[in-house]
C-alpha cells in the first residue's frame, strides 16, 4: 500500500492539481475518491484529515494536509529529487516563480473558478448559466491575461524557462474553461495559447484526464 494517500474527487479543480504534481514527480501514491454527493466529505472520517470538509486531503505516512496549493508546494520540495524540477534552489529564481503562484491564486483563479461554475458545472447540474456573471469574469480574465501575454512574451513560462508549480496550478480550471466560450479568451493571445497547447500536453496531466474519463 502506498504511503502517500490523496483523497478528493475527479472532478474538483483542487484534487486534480494535487494528482497532476504527484505525477509529474513520478510518485507511487493511492487515489482515494469522495463521494461528495453523498456528502462524504462532510463526515467525520474525511473532516479528521480536512476539518472545513472540502477536498482534497492529503496523506504521507503520519503527515496529514489540506489545501491543494500548500500539498504541491509540499510534494514539491520533500521529492525535489525525483521527476520533474518543480520549484528552484536558486533564491532569486524561486522568487520569481513564487510570485507568478501567487498571481494564479490572487488575480487568475478566483475569476477562472466564476467562470468554471457559470459555464462548466451549472450546465452539468441543470442550473442557469448567469450571462451577467460570465460577462463581468470574463473582462476581468481578459485584463490577467494581457498581463500574462506580456510576460510569456520574454519567458517561455511564467516562472521562467523550465515548467513549475507557478503553470502546474493553472491546469484545473484552464481545462474547463477550454470546453467552454472563454477558450476565445486563451487563442487570441499567442503566446498564452502556446503555453496553454504545452502545459495542457503534459503527460502527467494527459494520466489526470484520463483518470477522469474513467469515471
Amino acid at each position: 500500500m502506498a504511503a502517500i494517500k490523496a483523497h478528493g474527487s475527479l472532478m474538483s479543480t483542487a484534487t486534480t492539481r494535487v494528482l497532476t504534481t504527484l505525477y509529474e514527480k513520478d510518485l507511487e501514491f493511492e487515489f482515494v475518491a469522495v463521494d461528495m454527493r453523498a456528502g462524504e466529505h462532510k463526515e467525520e472520517h474525511f473532516l479528521s484529515l480536512n476539518p472545513f470538509g472540502q477536498v482534497p486531503a492529503f496523506e504521507d505516512g503520519d503527515l496529514k494536509l489540506f489545501e491543494s496549493r500548500a500539498i504541491t508546494k509540499y510534494i514539491a520540495y520533500e521529492y525535489a529529487d525525483k521527476g520533474t524540477q518543480l520549484i528552484c534552489k536558486d533564491t532569486k529564481k524561486t522568487a520569481i516563480i513564487l510570485v507568478w503562484m501567487e498571481v494564479e491564486a490572487l488575480q487568475y483563479d478566483p475569476v477562472a473558478s466564476k467562470l468554471v461554475m457559470e459555464l462548466g458545472v451549472k450546465p452539468l447540474i441543470g442550473k442557469d448559466t448567469d450571462t451577467a456573471i460570465v460577462e463581468e469574469n470574463e473582462s476581468k480574465l481578459a485584463k490577467v491575461l494581457d498581463v500574462y501575454e506580456n510576460r510569456l512574451a520574454h519567458s517561455k513560462y511564467l516562472g521562467g524557462d523550465c515548467f513549475t508549480l507557478a503553470d502546474l496550478h493553472h491546469l484545473p480550471t484552464l481545462q474547463y474553461l477550454l470546453g467552454t466560450q472563454t477558450k476565445k479568451l486563451f487563442d487570441s493571445r499567442p503566446h498564452v495559447s502556446a503555453w496553454v497547447a504545452d502545459i495542457t500536453a503534459r503527460p502527467a496531466w494527459l494520466k489526470v484526464q484520463a483518470m477522469r474519463n474513467k469515471h
